[in-house]
C-alpha cells in the first residue's frame, strides 16, 4: 500500500498544468489526412509533330518562354494587347474573384483563434416621489433609479484535429486556383485579341481583292458593251460579263459587314462599345517562321497555368479529407466571462461586485446515420475526379501544342499550293481575254477563268490567315502570354 501511494503521488506531481497545456499543444498539431502527393502523368520526351516527326528543343530555350510583346510586333496589335490585359471584362472580373477568395481565407482562418467579445448594459429610471419615499420591509428607493455592467467574453475551439487548419489549407489553395485561372484568363485574351486582329487584316485584304477584281470586271462590261453595241459581240456576252460585276458587287458588303462585326467583337475585348478599331498592319498575315523552339514537355506542367490551377484545386480536395475525417473525433469548445456591476459609476469598477465563469464542453459523434462517413467517401471520390482532370488537362496540353506543330507545318504547304493555284489562274484568266479580245473564243471561256481566280484570291488570303494563326496557337498552347 505505500509503494502504491508513492507511485500515484509521483504520478500527481509530474502532471503538472505545463505538462497538460503542453500535450494539449502537441495533440493540436496533429492532422487526420493524407500529405498532398502530386500524381504521375507519363510525360513524351518530345512532342508530336507533323508526319510523327517528334519534336522538341533545348530546355531553356522556348517560344513559351518569351512575352507577348516580343511574338506580336505589330504596333496596332501590341497596343490592343495592352488595352485588353488593362480594360477587359473577363480579366476584371478574374482579379474580383482573387479579392473575394482573399476575404474567403481570412474568415475561414479566423476560426483558429479564440473570438473575444466586450459589452455592458446600463438602466436607468426616474420614479416619482411618491413611490422613491415610500418605506416598507425593504427600505426606500433611490432616485434615480441605475444600474449597469460590463462584461467580457472569450470562447476557443483548440483545432486538435487539423480541423480549422485544414480548412484554411483548403482557402488557400482556392485562392491559388483562382489566381491561375486570371492568368489562364489572360493567356486566352492574348491569343484572342491576336486571333481577331489577324481576322480584321485578313478580312481587309478579302475587300481589297473584291474592290480591285470590281474595277476590272466594270472595264470588262464596258468593253463588252461596246462590242455588243457594234455587233461585234452577242447580247449573251454582256450579260456574262454583268454576271461578274454583280457577283463581286454583292461579295463587298458581305465582307464589310463581317469586318464591322469583327470590330465590334475587338472592342468587346477591349472592354469598350461597338466601333472602329486600328487595324492597317501590312505584316499582320507574314508567314511565321519556321522551326520556332518549343522546349521539352515537362515544361508544360510548370508553364501551362490551365495545369497549375487543376492542380491547386486538386490540393484543396486532399485538405477537404482531413477536414472530413476530423470530423469523426471529439470536439471541445472553451468559453469564458467576466463582468463587473453596481448601481452607480463610481462602485462600478468595484470587484467585489465581479463575476467569473468558465465552462468546457467536450462533443464526439456517436451516431450520424451514416453522414460523416459518407463525408468522407464524397471528399475523397471529388480528389478522385480532380486527380483525373489534372490528368486529362495536362494531356490536353501536349494535344494543344502537336495540333499547333501540325498546323504550322500543313497549314504552309497548302499556302504554298494555294500560291500557285491563284499564279495559275491569273494566268489562264489573261490567256482567255486575249482569246476573247481576238474572237478565237466565247466569253464563257472568259467567266469561268475570271470566277476561278477570284475564288482562288479569296482562299489564299484565307491560307495566308490560317498560317498566321498558328503562331498563335502555338504560343497559347506552350503556355505563353499571361506573366507580362
Amino acid at each position: 500500500m505505500i509503494a502504491l501511494w508513492t507511485r500515484r503521488m509521483a504520478f500527481q506531481r509530474a502532471v503538472t498544468l505545463p505538462s497538460v497545456i503542453a500535450l494539449i499543444f502537441l495533440v493540436s498539431g496533429c492532422t487526420m489526412g493524407p500529405k498532398y502527393a502530386r500524381p504521375a502523368v507519363p510525360e513524351p520526351p518530345a512532342y508530336r509533330g507533323p508526319d510523327d516527326q517528334p519534336v522538341t528543343s533545348q530546355s531553356n530555350g522556348s517560344l513559351g518562354d518569351e512575352q507577348w510583346s516580343a511574338v506580336f510586333r505589330e504596333p496596332e496589335l501590341q497596343a490592343l494587347i495592352r488595352t485588353a490585359l488593362a480594360d477587359n471584362y473577363d480579366v476584371r472580373i478574374a482579379a474580383e474573384r482573387i479579392l473575394e477568395q482573399q476575404a474567403q481565407v481570412k474568415i475561414t482562418r479566423s476560426q483558429e483563434f479564440p473570438q473575444i467579445s466586450a459589452g455592458g448594459t446600463g438602466i436607468g429610471a426616474s420614479l416619482p416621489n411618491s413611490i422613491a419615499t415610500e418605506t416598507g420591509t425593504t427600505g426606500s428607493f433611490a432616485n434615480p433609479l441605475s444600474f449597469g455592467s460590463l462584461n467580457l467574453s472569450a470562447a476557443w475551439t483548440p483545432d486538435f484535429w487539423g480541423f480549422y487548419r485544414k480548412q484554411t489549407e483548403e482557402a488557400r489553395d482556392q485562392l491559388l486556383a483562382q489566381v491561375w485561372a486570371q492568368r489562364a484568363v489572360r493567356l486566352s485574351l492574348v491569343q484572342q485579341v491576336a486571333t481577331t486582329y489577324i481576322q480584321l487584316r485578313a478580312l481587309d485584304q478579302q475587300l481589297a481583292v473584291a474592290k480591285s477584281t470590281l474595277e476590272a470586271r466594270e472595264d470588262s462590261v464596258k468593253l463588252t458593251q461596246t462590242l455588243a453595241d457594234g455587233g461585234a459581240a452577242p447580247l449573251s456576252d454582256l450579260r456574262q460579263a454583268e454576271e461578274l460585276l454583280y457577283t463581286a458587287t454583292s461579295q463587298i458588303p458581305q465582307i464589310e459587314q463581317q469586318i464591322q462585326q469583327t470590330e465590334n467583337q475587338m472592342r468587346l475585348l477591349l472592354g469598350q462599345s461597338p466601333g472602329p478599331v486600328a487595324h492597317t498592319d501590312d505584316t499582320a498575315l507574314t508567314p511565321p517562321p519556321e522551326n520556332v523552339p518549343t522546349g521539352v514537355p515537362s515544361q508544360l506542367l510548370e508553364r501551362r497555368p490551365d495545369i497549375q490551377q487543376a492542380e491547386a484545386q486538386l490540393k484543396a480536395a486532399n485538405a477537404q479529407i482531413s477536414v472530413a475525417r476530423a470530423q469523426f473525433f471529439p470536439m471541445l469548445a472553451i468559453s469564458a466571462s467576466a463582468g463587473v456591476g453596481g448601481d452607480s459609476f463610481s462602485n462600478l469598477f468595484d470587484l467585489s461586485s465581479r463575476t467569473i465563469y468558465g465552462i468546457g464542453t467536450l462533443t464526439q459523434p456517436i451516431f450520424t446515420g451514416g453522414k460523416l462517413r459518407g463525408q468522407l467517401q464524397l471528399s475523397e471520390h471529388q480528389k478522385e475526379e480532380l486527380v483525373l482532370t489534372y490528368q486529362k488537362t495536362i494531356q490536353g496540353a501536349f494535344r494543344d501544342v502537336s495540333n499547333a506543330l501540325i498546323a504550322a507545318e500543313k497549314q504552309r504547304r497548302s499556302r504554298e499550293e494555294q500560291q500557285k493555284l491563284v499564279e495559275a489562274a491569273q494566268d489562264a484568266t489573261r490567256l482567255a481575254r486575249v482569246r476573247y479580245q481576238g474572237g478565237a473564243t466565247s466569253y464563257l471561256e472568259v467567266l469561268t477563268n475570271d470566277t476561278s481566280l477570284f475564288t482562288a484570291q479569296l482562299n489564299l488570303i484565307s491560307a495566308q490567315q490560317s498560317e498566321a494563326l498558328t503562331l498563335v496557337q502555338l504560343y497559347a498552347a506552350l503556355g505563353g502570354g499571361w506573366s507580362q
